[in-house]
């Protein structure tokens, strides 16, 4: 089914609007029935303040009156800044922004093309790339640096982002710690903590254990951003078949409910508290091999629905693959997402770049998926019909003999076509003089072209200092 946005542009569906609010009604059903566990006295004093009855000694049942509530006075847009204070992302309606993933344990070593565990020195040069990069909006950490302390490797992560590139960040921490020295950081570059909240240039990633079981560190980190009224996603995953029904509709009516419940609890710690919402992410949880499968169809869009139907800003995966390395699978299910996730309106769209689901990352697939990215925004801008664009008068004058290559209509109009810079359109013989480079070696040399020529905006000396001391504190 497709529908229409506001510019024109073809929209895929896959409900009807009757289907989406059946979804809703199912969630609403799931937390007022089944009810959550929340492993935290703070917020279940904030529900049974709120009139929400506590039973069993920390599972909630909530009705749907507190949801429709929450909805109604959660922001409905989530805007995201760079270093400098410019407006970079507004999450609302069908803008689509897009942007790496975070801590997979591998790499893919673009030098060897060896397949090894992550290194501090991977995000730095990934952050590098990406900053250069005109499609990618904004910035996760890549992968896990594996050469420093592991239960502070989180404040490595930040500080290598925000150092070496000024685009937004969807940063992740290990404990509540790692997020009040993560939103230190992000403070110490917008100029202070009332900066930092009128203008973002962060947002905190938080993973929950399951749909209705909410873990402490998960429901303090959502509270302690709602208190200081910054953005945040709040996202319990629901594997099909393992953690929650294999069918679709229902695993998205129970992981929607685990968002819905963290949406309840974050606008009563703070009413207006900006939260972005998935609409119930799920994965298909392959059966052959027990494994969580990311690139598969059934993952695609539908969940995206039900965060419309709410009219709330939007968490997106796309650009990934389950393939092992950066080659035609990886290329044509990258290709596949960013499309589908794009069409279906998901506003931060993060994971670009993610292979053999979300075990390793690869800068030579993110260059792969920019070059996608850029394929994509072309699909997607309207079509303009015209007395210019018709070109009647054109037609006329050259007529049935003529050719249009020396005309000045010609000359006026033909850049507006999409011309690639990673993808090869010239003849075979052009190929092969240059050297019969395949996709992925071009993707390479561009990698290293861009880390040997564009150096990112340097932070000011004191603000660097800072960076250092609140990573040094950790450790």
């Amino acid at each position: 089914m497709m529908s229409q946005n506001d510019n024109g542009t073809g929209r895929i569906r896959k409900f009807t609007d009757e289907q989406v609010k059946r979804l809703h009604q199912a969630s609403l059903e799931i937390l007022e029935r089944t009810g959550v566990l929340l492993y935290s006295q703070e917020a279940l004093d904030l529900a049974q303040k709120a009139g929400i009855p506590v039973t069993d000694g920390n599972r909630i049942r909530i009705p749907p009156d507190k949801v429709e509530w929450a909805l109604s006075v959660a922001p409905k847009r989530v805007d995201l800044y760079d270093r400098h204070g410019k407006l970079a992302m507004q999450l609302a309606g069908y803008n689509t922004y897009y942007g790496t993933g975070s801590d997979c344990p591998n790499v893919i070593d673009h030098r060897t093309g060896e397949r090894r565990p992550g290194l501090l020195r991977d995000i730095e040069e990934a952050t590098r790339v990406c900053d250069a990069l005109p499609n990618i909006d904004f910035l996760m950490s890549f992968c896990i640096p594996n050469d420093v302390e592991p239960n502070v490797y989180d404040r490595y992560q930040m500080r290598a982002m925000l150092m070496n590139s000024i685009k937004p960040i969807l940063f992740v921490t290990l404990e509540f710690s790692g997020t009040r020295d993560a939103v230190a950081m992000a403070e110490a570059v917008a100029g202070g903590a009332e900066e930092f909240k009128r203008r973002p240039l962060a947002a905190l990633y938080i993973n929950v254990t399951a749909p209705l079981r909410h873990n402490e560190e998960a429901l303090q980190k959502l509270l302690f951003m709602a208190e200081r009224g910054l953005p945040t996603t709040y996202t319990p995953v629901v594997l099909r078949g393992a953690s929650g029904p294999v069918t679709l509709a229902g695993a998205i009516a129970l992981a929607n409910a685990g968002e819905l419940a963290g949406l309840v609890l974050a606008e009563l710690k703070r009413e207006g508290a900006p939260v972005i919402l998935t609409g119930g992410v799920n994965d298909m949880f392959d059966m052959r091999f027990m494994l969580d499968t990311y690139a598969a169809p059934e993952n695609r869009t539908a969940l995206l629905e039900v965060a419309h139907y709410y009219d709330m800003p939007i968490f997106g995966l796309t650009g990934c693959s389950d393939s092992k390395i950066p080659d035609e699978q990886a290329a044509a299910e990258a290709a596949f997402s960013l499309l589908l996730e794009t069409q279906g309106g998901a506003q931060m769209a993060h994971d670009v770049g993610y292979l053999e689901g979300g075990l390793s990352d690869s800068i030579e697939q993110v260059v792969i998926c920019d070059e996608f990215i850029n394929y994509i925004k072309h699909f997607m801008t309207p079509i303009e019909v015209n007395d210019e664009t018709l070109a009647l008068d054109v037609i006329d004058e050259i007529g049935p003999r003529g050719d249009y290559l020396g005309s000045q209509h010609t000359l006026a109009h033909y850049k507006q076509d999409w011309y690639p810079k990673l993808l090869d359109r010239g003849s075979r013989d052009r190929w092969v003089a240059g050297g019969s480079k395949t996709l992925r070696q071009r993707a390479r040399e561009r990698v290293e072209a861009i880390l040997a020529t564009h150096q990112p905006e340097p932070l000011s000396s004191d603000v660097q200092h800072r960076l250092d001391e609140l990573v040094a504190a950790a450790t």
